[in-house]
């Protein structure tokens, strides 16, 4: 595997175009969360797949799919990301997570499972806590199955988090937003009941909302039990694809106060609730969730509130 191209800031966020001996490209991405120092907090975000086969319409890594990755190749991201840290490949950050959400759908992956159960043999990192998102394809109950497994084994009492990247309680317009077959919200209720054990964080549902996208704390109720569930709520992304679907986000990063209604009305249910708003300079980097900066390289539409950062090639 070898950097062919990079982006961004080594104190905030930097995004990876990587290349494996097949020719084919993914990328992975790094990040900080000021004012917190890295030693304290640092983010991976790897690929778990060539592009995306899922096409949500926020989100240009679904504009193109090639296949799984291996898990060795999952692996060269993470550890090509440590090195250039930390040559000694021990990583003495606080909270160190390793996302498996940079490209790809990781519960159509297997592979993902296999780094799962072989990073806490191959890491010297004591904060290590991996993170998987997913937005629950169907036919994928084995996969679910052994990450149970592989939770329970390796990473209880609160070293593991799962997220459910839902976007809106509609369910007509949630498979609009996510165009492939999913579980169902109350499949994904009794998955994330008995994933959560006594000591564990609360599993995450996502929504990354789109201007018209309803987030109804009665519809959360009848699935949802505030002590095994937490609410994600995220602007939407500048991303192309957002663009080209007319989606234009109903959290303003820049208006708390508009937000705070709608957080209010969920945490009012009873839930935990995390208003999730990063730097807006990721935007520009393209480090984002939803963000693919090959999607920027050959796009001819241009934008102005996202990817804006140079984009460095490298010769290695």
């Amino acid at each position: 595997m070898k950097v062919v191209a990079s982006s961004g800031r080594d104190d905030l966020a930097r995004v990876y175009i990587v290349e494996f001996e097949n020719g084919l490209q993914v990328e992975c991405a790094e990040s900080v969360q000021p004012p917190l120092p890295l030693e304290k907090k640092w983010v991976l975000l790897v690929s778990t797949l060539y592009g995306c086969p899922v096409g949500c319409t926020m989100c240009d890594a679904g504009t193109e799919y090639h296949g799984r990755l291996s898990a060795s190749e999952i692996t060269d991201q993470i550890e090509m990301m440590i090195r250039r840290r930390f040559p000694d490949m021990r990583v003495p950050s606080a909270q160190f997570k390793v996302q498996f959400a940079r490209m790809g759908e990781p519960a159509l992956n297997p592979a993902v499972i296999d780094v799962l159960k072989d990073l806490p043999h191959r890491l010297d990192a004591p904060g290590f806590m991996p993170s998987v998102s997913t937005v629950a394809p169907k036919g994928t109950d084995r996969f679910f199955r052994d990450l149970l497994d592989v939770k329970r084994s390796l990473y209880s009492h609160g070293n593991f988090q799962l997220q459910f990247s839902l976007h809106t309680t509609d369910p007509v317009l949630r498979r609009r937003i996510v165009p492939v077959n999913t579980w169902s919200m109350a499949e994904i209720a009794a998955y994330g009941r008995e994933f959560h054990s006594a000591g564990d964080r609360k599993v995450t549902l996502n929504f990354a909302l789109a201007k018209d996208s309803p987030l109804e704390p009665d519809v959360l109720m009848q699935h949802f039990d505030p002590e095994y569930f937490l609410i994600k709520i995220t602007p939407l992304n500048p991303t192309y694809r957002a663009m080209e679907n007319n989606l234009t986000s109903q959290i303003d990063p820049s208006s708390p106060r508009e937000n705070s209604e709608l957080v209010e009305s969920v945490r009012n249910a009873g839930y935990q609730v995390i208003l999730s708003i990063g730097e807006d300079e990721e935007n520009l980097i393209g480090s984002n969730c939803g963000q693919y900066l090959k999607a920027h390289i050959f796009s001819s539409a241009g934008m102005t509130h996202g990817y804006t950062y140079p984009i460095r090639e490298l010769v290695e």
